[in-house]
Order: structure tokens, then C-alpha cells, then sequence
């Protein structure tokens, strides 16, 4: 009797450890649906939080979402393209088509999310009239947001570019007028939110300003307008067809994401759908 319990216990463990087993395709079996396992890059909130906030309703969708979160800019984009990770959510479409032509790359939007509107703060003054002759400006140094800053400061008559410039075309040699000669430095993307305290005026994406208390509809010293810049969900062209991929973009896109924003960032953001 006593070999008989034994043995049956032993098939009892068996089979529980098949059950526990991991499908080599990413998928994990359950009594009553399997589970697909996705990586998903990203960097800061609110688009950690983003991220947080519809991992439940992934998982009830069968899909188990891992949040890498990594140290800056650019590894997200290069985790997607080598295959290290399934997606990614950090940036706009126009940061994405530089990446892809730097690169080689094939990442294409799967789903844009949200807009988030460029502004310029400053600690020392009230308004870009106010700033000193040799004020000193700290902006984006990607292609990308270079460019987006530097056609904000021409909206805010701190500098003047040349006519017919793109929005993603505008470098430093495009400036025909600079009337206070400021001194316009470029830095790393995450590094902004630390130099407002060394320079006159610097332009910030609401995820870098808002940890400071700072938003642009409230403290913007020059008003983005509507941008041409949502936030999205980046895949690959291998993979953006998934269907993992394609719940990921359908509930970053859905009530929890607009709910989220509307009870938390209403004065800074505004869902892609509006």
C-alpha cells in the first residue's frame, strides 16, 4: 500500500511540473488558455506607468508583459531591432525614422498613445522677453527634437530659422537671426531636467518637466500648440502583426490609458484619439 501512495504521489509531481513547462514559442499552458509572454522597453514614467497600469487587462487577454526598463534613449530602440525585446514605448514616430535610417532598421508604429507637448521653462524668468542678452538655452541634442526646439524657439521670437524649413529639418546653421544672442547648448535628452538650474531657458518634453512640477499648459514660457509628435508603440515589421503585439496596442489605446491620463495628466497630456 505504502509503494502504491508513493508511487502515485510521484505521478502527481510529474504531471504538475509539465503543466509549470514553458512552450519553446514564448507561450506558457493554464488550465483553460495559454499565456504569451512579451518584453516591453521603455524608460521613465509616465510611460512606465502607462505600462503598469494595463498589465492586468493584458494578462486577462492571455498576454504576461515584462517591463525593461533601460538607461536611455537610444537602447530601447536597439534592444527592438536586436530582437531583445518585442516592443517598445518611449518616443515619436519622427525619433523612430531617424533611429531606422541610422540604423538600418525596420521598427514601425504599432499604436500612437498619446501627445506630449514640448515646452520651454525657465527658473530665472517669467517670459522669453525677459531673457538677458548671451542667455544661454539647453535643447535636445537628437536630430529630432533639436529640430522641434528650435522651431519653438522661432514661434517664441527667440530666434528667427530660415523660411520652409521642416519640422524635422532645423539645425543651428538655420538660424538667419538671433537678436540676444543666445547661446543655444545641446544635451542629452535626460539630461535637460538637470540643467534648468545652469541655464536661462531649457526645452522639455512634459515626462522630463513634470517630475520638476512644471507642465506646459501651466508653466510653458512658449506655447507648442497641437504636436505632431504622439507617443506611440514600436514594434518590428516581423512581429507588429502579432497578436500579442496587436492587444499591447489596443489597450494602450483604450479606456485605461485615457482614464489614466484624465485623472492624472490632464493639464500636460492628451490621448492620441482627441
Amino acid at each position: 500500500m505504502k509503494r502504491l501512495i508513493v508511487l502515485l504521489l510521484m505521478s502527481v509531481l510529474v504531471l504538475a511540473a509539465c503543466g509549470k513547462t514553458e512552450e519553446k514559442d514564448g507561450t506558457i499552458p493554464t488550465d483553460d488558455k495559454e499565456v504569451t509572454k512579451i518584453k516591453v522597453a521603455s524608460l521613465i514614467p509616465p510611460m512606465t506607468d502607462m505600462l503598469e497600469e494595463v498589465k492586468p487587462a493584458l494578462l486577462e487577454d492571455g498576454v504576461d508583459m515584462e517591463i525593461v526598463i533601460l538607461g536611455d534613449n537610444v537602447q530601447p530602440n536597439q534592444a527592438l531591432k536586436d530582437k531583445e525585446v518585442d516592443a517598445n514605448f518611449f518616443q515619436h514616430p519622427a525619433y523612430m525614422e531617424q533611429f531606422n535610417d541610422a540604423n538600418d532598421a525596420n521598427l514601425v508604429v504599432v499604436q500612437p498613445v498619446y501627445h506630449a507637448l514640448l515646452g520651454a521653462y525657465s527658473n530665472k524668468y517669467d517670459s522669453v522677453e525677459d531673457l538677458p542678452e548671451g542667455a544661454e538655452i539647453a535643447i535636445a541634442n537628437d536630430t529630432a527634437n533639436l529640430s522641434r526646439s528650435l522651431h519653438l524657439l522661432d514661434k517664441g521670437g527667440v530666434i528667427k530659422l530660415k523660411e520652409g524649413l521642416g519640422i524635422l529639418e532645423a539645425t543651428q546653421k538655420d538660424i538667419i537671426e538671433n537678436p540676444k544672442n543666445v547661446k543655444i547648448t545641446e544635451v542629452d535628452l535626460l539630461m535637460l531636467a538637470r540643467s534648468i538650474e545652469d541655464v536661462d531657458l531649457v526645452t522639455m518634453l512634459p515626462a522630463y518637466a513634470e517630475p520638476l512640477g512644471l507642465t506646459p499648459k501651466g508653466d510653458s514660457l512658449i506655447d507648442e500648440g497641437e504636436s505632431e509628435f504622439p507617443i506611440v508603440v514600436a514594434a518590428r515589421e516581423d512581429n507588429v502583426n502579432d497578436e500579442a503585439i496587436q492587444k499591447l496596442g489596443k489597450h494602450m489605446s483604450g479606456p485605461i490609458i485615457e482614464e489614466f491620463i484624465e485623472k492624472n495628466f490632464a493639464d500636460t497630456y492628451m490621448t492620441a484619439s482627441q
